[in-house]
């Protein structure tokens, strides 16, 4: 090889290095004069054919800005999206069917990040642990109150016999309350209660009762484990409900309602996740509270998303409460079905 050739080859290898990896200054931006996902050339801070930023970031700070504004997209779609979702979300419903996409965040991004953030809230305050957290909390309460009127009750029967009083109530009473403790106990343990089904009982329903009698943990976490791969199920058993509320209205498509669903969704995951929080503080009073705001939002994305007067609003909303019940039945039925088997 002679000197020119060793010249060339250096060359070479200096520019394919830099198209690979682009020089980057002390402050991690790097130069570049061409798009460095398809080679188009930049005449602007985004590139004409794929829309990447013209100039990219080769800091650890840049790193972490480009992580942030992924998980919460800070650039103006995440605080524009969330505040109209709680407060006039048939509006934000409104405008993004009409086209403005750009501006907020979609509805189906929107739904699988708050099903990720509830089942990881839940499972952070415990609140699906059945062996600890509130549920767990409240189990100890009942088991209290259950040992304490098994002792009011003898101490009843001590005084009857005293004053030569039959007892035999009593004594049906207090055989009853220990049972009841013992159930309680099993429950707290992790073990469900025996049943005996029968034998006229058919043999698929016999088999799912023994597997939950014998491993009621396993079958707890399957049903878990279900809930979240299959949530998005939620969306395809609620559009048709909401479909009946417009029959004739043909205007209105089902991309229309699946929108429709997918925020009102949403917004019920965010109150999960509130309610999460408040009960693991202790403020369970205050998270029953909001059972109350589902119909209101309801009511709101109605009126404001499909123009409706308030008579049709609110017979719609009653309507779509009951249904939204029913969707939330068929699709815990199925988990359970599917945590069992």
């Amino acid at each position: 090889m002679n000197e020119f050739e060793a010249v060339g080859e250096a060359v070479t290898g200096t520019l394919l290095a830099r198209a690979v990896e682009p020089e980057a200054g002390d402050t991690g931006h790097t130069h570049e004069g061409s798009c460095l996902n398809c080679g188009t050339k930049l005449v602007g801070p985004f590139c004409a054919i794929c829309g990447q930023k013209s100039h990219v970031h080769r800091s650890l700070r840049g790193f972490f800005q480009d992580f942030v504004a992924g998980l919460f997209n800070f650039e103006g779609k995440f605080w524009r999206t969330l505040p109209m979702l709680a407060w006039h979300p048939g509006d934000l419903t409104r405008r993004y069917i009409a086209g403005e996409r750009a501006r907020f965040i979609s509805p189906i991004a929107l739904y699988l990040f708050t099903v990720f953030l509830m089942f990881a809230v839940l499972n952070f305050t415990g609140a699906l642990d059945s062996g600890g957290g509130p549920v767990g909390a409240n189990l100890d309460i009942a088991l209290k109150e259950q040992q304490a009127d098994i002792a009011r009750l003898e101490k009843r029967r001590a005084e009857a016999i005293a004053a030569k009083k039959p007892v035999k109530s009593l004594d049906r009473r207090i055989a009853s309350e220990k049972e009841d403790l013992v159930n309680l106990q099993k429950v707290r343990s992790g073990n469900i209660v025996q049943t005996d089904v029968g034998d006229e009982t058919p043999p698929w329903i016999r088999g799912t009762v023994q597997k939950v009698q014998e491993n009621p943990e396993l079958v707890v976490t399957n049903v878990q484990d279900a809930a979240s791969k299959y949530s998005w199920l939620l969306i395809p058993l609620s559009v048709p409900f909401l479909w009946l509320l417009f029959p004739f209205r043909r205007r209105y498509k089902l991309y229309d309602h699946t929108v429709f669903v997918t925020y009102s969704l949403s917004f019920m995951m965010i109150l999960v996740i509130a309610g999460g929080f408040l009960v693991a503080v202790g403020m369970t009073a205050l998270a029953s509270f909001l059972l109350f705001v589902p119909p209101f939002h309801m009511y709101r994305q109605l009126k404001e998303a499909y123009g409706l007067g308030r008579f049709g609003t609110w017979w719609r909303t009653i309507l779509l409460t009951t249904f939204a019940i029913i969707a939330g039945g068929l699709f815990f039925a199925f988990i359970a079905a599917i945590g069992v088997a």
